[in-house]
């Protein structure tokens, strides 16, 4: 096995029109994408709805999720994280791929959630944050109150078995849910 170079971090697209593609994304703490094998089960639940979805990836990191989901055809994606250097990295990779349909901006995700206005809605969103962070209930809660979320809107949660899901009113139902290695991830439908 080869040793891995400092600042060498790479993410490979899974499916899609850039399907192969590996991509570089910054050493940063708490960055680490979404691996290929829960990419491969989250993106088989979401094909029925995704070509021309609107997708909000609040903590693109390395982009795994946000471009993966460009690739596959998703109408406009939204790519938010807090790291300048992600963000120019997802900029770059954005340009290179010409996908047009995408957008890398840097933002703190629970301020954008409570400044962004209402509308146009979001058929998609991705909450993959540092795992114990403690941001999955709080981002969940922000959406649940912003008018972001279309109707029959799926949302993503990704973290580490430690941290457990947060408690989710009515107007969510989870649709999905497993566990792989260390990490549980599910599936929302918000109603």
């Amino acid at each position: 096995m080869r040793a891995k170079r400092k600042g060498l971090n790479r993410v490979r697209i899974i499916g899609g029109r850039h399907r192969g593609r590996r991509l570089a994304f910054p050493d940063l703490p708490g960055l680490r994408p979404t691996g290929d094998r829960i990419r491969e089960t989250l993106f088989n639940w979401l094909q029925p709805m995704l070509p021309g979805a609107r997708c909000l990836d609040l903590f693109a990191g390395s982009g795994a999720l946000g471009l993966e989901a460009a690739s596959r055809g998703a109408g406009e994606v939204l790519l938010l994280d807090q790291a300048p250097q992600a963000v120019r990295q997802l900029q770059g990779h954005i340009v290179d791929l010409g996908l047009s349909q995408a957008k890398a901006v840097q933002a703190d995700a629970l301020d954008w959630l409570q400044a962004a206005p209402p509308q146009p809605s979001f058929d998609i969103v991705f909450i993959d944050p540092p795992f114990s962070a403690g941001l999955l209930e709080p981002c969940c809660q922000q959406l649940a109150s912003s008018g972001l979320l279309a109707e029959n809107a799926r949302v993503y949660l990704e973290t580490d078995v430690v941290e457990s899901l947060p408690f989710f009113s009515p107007q969510w139902r989870i649709l999905r849910e497993k566990r792989s290695g260390q990490v549980t991830y599910c599936l929302l439908a918000w109603q």
